[in-house]
């Protein structure tokens, strides 16, 4: 993809200044997209346009964060980009392993943290060494290791908060998706996913972070504003 044919369309035309950071390919190139959900049955059908032309990128090691109120269709961007939901128009590519954090965290109730961990890790393709390994970390870096024997029923919505963010990451994937990854975090936890991004970030994976606002606006490489269907690159 040329400059050329990524100018006017909200991609950046070259990398943003970040130390160590060379030009590279997109890991994530979204033009166009748009949908329109229908509501109600003839003669009092509705037709919601949620998204008119929305774009977006991400390069390797970038954090990227898509910002927009609520209703704004920042979580339907979010659905059509991991294919869980159909976009009417527009085109998405993708490079490399994708984790996805949703907003509403599915998880079990029934099951331990432990056990969601060997489940996602053996749908994932991971052996049981690499599956251990990766969970230990993510315990440690995250800070709710002493929940792992604690069935879903039993934790607060913040241990849930750090499952459903511990379960995206187990493959350590190349691109990371994460709707509203925060909203439940205690200060501490909110200081710890930070220094998660970073270093993940430094060892060159990317990440997209949609949010209804933003307060550490410098933490990010880029932003966009998602405004009446259309991302608008701050």
């Amino acid at each position: 993809m040329t400059a050329l044919q990524t100018k006017g369309r909200g991609l950046p035309e070259s990398p943003p200044a970040h130390q160590g950071q060379e030009q590279s390919a997109y890991v994530l190139s979204a033009i166009g997209i748009a949908k329109t959900y229908t509501h109600g049955v003839w003669p009092r059908r509705r037709y919601s346009k949620v998204l008119r032309g929305a774009d977006l990128a991400l390069r390797r090691g970038e954090v990227v964060g898509l910002v927009g109120e609520n209703g704004s269709g920042k979580s339907t961007l979010m659905k059509i980009l991991v294919g869980s939901v159909d976009r009417d128009a527009g085109t998405v590519e993708m490079s490399g392993s994708l984790g996805y954090c949703p907003q509403m965290p599915i998880l079990y109730e029934r099951l331990t943290c432990d056990e969601h961990f060997q489940l996602f890790g053996k749908a994932y393709g991971m052996g049981d060494a690499k599956i251990d390994s990766a969970r230990d970390d993510i315990y440690e870096v995250l800070g709710f290791g002493d929940w792992r024997e604690s069935r879903v029923e039993e934790l607060s919505g913040g241990t849930r908060a750090k499952l459903n963010l511990g379960l995206a990451l187990l493959p350590d994937p190349d691109l990371l998706l994460l709707d509203e990854p925060y909203a439940g975090f205690d200060w501490d936890t909110y200081q710890r996913f930070w220094q998660l991004t970073e270093d993940r970030r430094d060892a060159g994976r990317s990440l997209l972070i949609i949010s209804h606002f933003i307060t550490d606006a410098e933490r990010f490489d880029r932003i966009y504003d998602l405004v009446g269907g259309r991302t608008v690159p701050r």
